[in-house]
Formats: C-alpha cells, sequence, structure tokens
C-alpha cells in the first residue's frame, strides 16, 4: 500500500469518526427536543443556540465524573463491556456509503469507510458482537438487576437478528436481479437503485420490497433496544437494566453506542431500501461545489426521516411485556419475513425465467 493510498483510507476513518460524533451530538438534542415538542415542553434551551450544546455539557460532566467500581464485579469484563459496545456500532458505519466517490490527485476517494464485498454480512457479525456488551456488563455487574436485563438482552437479539437478517436476503435477491448477480456490497446496492421508473418514481428497494422494509424497521427499533422494545433497561422493573451498576465515562460509552447504533442502523435502512445517498445532482443549474454535496444531503435526510420514527415511537408507544415482545419477534416478524422471502423470489423468477410450465 502507498503512502497515498494509506492517507485516503485514514481520511476515510477519519471522517466516518467525525460523523458519527457529530451526529450524536445532533441525535441527543434531536430526540430531547422532539419529545419535549410532543409532550408541551420546552426541552434544552439553556447551553448554546436553542440548547445545541447541552449533549457537550452532559458529555463533559461525565467525563470528568468519578467511575465507581462495586465490589462483587468480574473485573475484566466489567472494564471490557464499555468498548465492546463502543466499538462493533462504531465498525457498523464504516460500511456504510454516504456520498458519491470524487477523485483527488488522480486518486478515486470513496466516501465510505471501507467498501467490503460482504459488507452486509460483516453488519450482521457487528451487531451480533455489539449484544455480547450488554450480555458481559449485565453478568459481571455481580448483580441481580444487570443480569436480568444481560438475559434479556440475549433472548432479545437472538429474536431479531434472524428476522432483520431475513429481510436483508430478501433486498440481496432483489438487487440480483438489477445487475448483474448478486452482492453484499453496501456500495454497489445503492448504485444499483440509481434512475427512475416511468421518469418520476425512484428505483428504490422500498417499492418492491416494502414489506421487508417494515420488518427491518422493526427489527432495528428493537436490535437497538429502543422503546417500546427497550425491556433490557426497564426502570420500572430494573431500575437501570444492564448498566445499573456503570457509572462515569463508563456509563457514557453505553450512551454513546446506542446513539452511534440508532444513526448506523437507520443509515443501513435508509442505504438498503431509500436509494443510500443517491438522488438528483441538478449539475446543470446549481454550482460545482453544491452538486458534489449533494448526495451526502440526501443520504442524511433519509437517515434522519427513519431517526426521526426512532424518536417518534418513543413518544407515542408505551413499552411492550416481555412475553409480548417475544411474541412479536417468534410469531410475528419470523414468519412474515420467511413469508416474504419466499413471495419475493418466486415473483422474482415468473419475472425474470418465465412460468416453468410456459
Amino acid at each position: 500500500m502507498s503512502l497515498a493510498e494509506f492517507g485516503i483510507v485514514f481520511l476515510r476513518a477519519l471522517m466516518v469518526f467525525g460523523l458519527l460524533l457529530v451526529a450524536t451530538i445532533v441525535n441527543i438534542w434531536a430526540e430531547r427536543k422532539i419529545l419535549a415538542d410532543m409532550q408541551a415542553r420546552i426541552g434544552p434551551n439553556r447551553a448554546g443556540p436553542f440548547g445545541i450544546l447541552q449533549t457537550v455539557a452532559d458529555g463533559l460532566k461525565l467525563f470528568f465524573k468519578e467511575s465507581i467500581t462495586p465490589r462483587k464485579v468480574e473485573l475484566g469484563m466489567y472494564m471490557l463491556a464499555p468498548f465492546l459496545a463502543v466499538i462493533p456500532a462504531f465498525l457498523i458505519f464504516m460500511m456504510v456509503p454516504f456520498g458519491r466517490p470524487f477523485t483527488i490527485g488522480g486518486n478515486e476517494v470513496a466516501l465510505v469507510g471501507a467498501d467490503l464485498n460482504i459488507g452486509l454480512l460483516f453488519v450482521l457479525a457487528m451487531s451480533s458482537m455489539a449484544v455480547y456488551a450488554v450480555v458481559l456488563a449485565g453478568w459481571s455487574s455481580g448483580s441481580k438487576y444487570p443480569l436480568l436485563g444481560g438475559v434479556r438482552a440475549t433472548a432479545q437479539a437472538i429474536s431479531y437478528e434472524a428476522a432483520m437478517g431475513l429481510a436483508m436476503v430478501a433486498v440481496v435477491v432483489y438487487s440480483a436481479t438489477q445487475g448483474d448477480g448478486g452482492t453484499l456490497s453496501l456500495v454497489e446496492i445503492v448504485e444499483r437503485q440509481n434512475g427512475t421508473w416511468a421518469g418520476f418514481i425512484p428505483r428504490w428497494n422500498l417499492f418492491p420490497q416494502v414489506a421487508a422494509f417494515v420488518i427491518f424497521l422493526l427489527a432495528i427499533i428493537a436490535e437497538t433496544n429502543r422503546a417500546p422494545f427497550d425491556l433490557v433497561e426497564a426502570e420500572q422493573e430494573l431500575v437501570g437494566g444492564f448498566h445499573t451498576e456503570y457509572s462515569g465515562m463508563r456509563f457514557a460509552m453505553f450512551f454513546l453506542a446506542e446513539y452511534i447504533n440508532i444513526f448506523s442502523m437507520s443509515a443501513i435502512a435508509a442505504t438498503l431500501f431509500l436509494g443510500g445517498w443517491s438522488g438528483p445532482t441538478f449539475e446543470d443549474s446549481v454550482p460545482a461545489f453544491i452538486s458534489a454535496i449533494l448526495p451526502t444531503v440526501w443520504f442524511l435526510l433519509k437517515t434522519y426521516a427513519i431517526v426521526f420514527i426512532f424518536f417518534w415511537l418513543r413518544a407515542t408507544l408505551p413499552r411492550l411485556r416481555y412475553d409480548q415482545l417475544m411474541t412479536l419477534g417468534w410469531k410475528g416478524l419470523i414468519p412474515a419475513a420467511v413469508v416474504w422471502l419466499i413471495v419475493s423470489t418466486i415473483s422474482m423468477g415468473f419475472r425474470q425465467f418465465g412460468a416453468p410450465w410456459g
């Protein structure tokens, strides 16, 4: 690897890291403001313009706050769990293309952390790794409430990862009919959604795969432990759930990982179903620099449309009981995902190859 290529890789990783940190600050502030508006409150309004720096103030407070370690913890796993939460959350977004490639000094720079040809498998692997953080945090805390939260997280993740994976498979199978064979690269899946149908309908996977989109959306809400699926940290039942015994910067890392996961999973949903960064660039009617940044603008608009759904559901729906959570996963989403995959595959086969008896 040449020095220029190494510099490009470092630059892309730095862009992803910076984007995630800024997105986390904006997401926490936006959730507080949106929930306040929906509940006829004001929300953050003191630190910075419109309270935008409240998140920064909270982060600084947690950074300088003393981290208390209970006596009966399994110290190694207890210290490792926060890192296991943050690192997979960061690596998931590394697979997501957030803009159109551009050229610097003869080298093409793709606006994606890493374009792996097995990108979707990597996303599934990292989302599975994130579950270990919750489980280990609950078990290693040496307390009953975190342990119950960790056990719940295990069952919840197993249930909803299956539905999420099946929804991804439906998209992969459909994308294979839109290009030269199948692909697991998120960059390639975005490129196959370029263009329109009938001159004005975007070629997004959302329209032919709307059932897969609904299943995927419900699954990622459960995977990120967000309301109404936040049973692993139910305050009314488990005090604070898996992170009850964490404080200071260790608690802040779990908090950071949650909001990075919200943004990352919303970005993956936008990439798989809403065309990612694809959209009109108006190259003939706007300055070149505006045309260059428009793909990233479209990507962020689509991603934040899904992020808003996370916040909206938290403000409007009560938490499910645990038996309802498991029933929805095993008796609702997984059978629905299997049926949709079968129906979708058969219909694509008929359209591409014709009826076998024809």
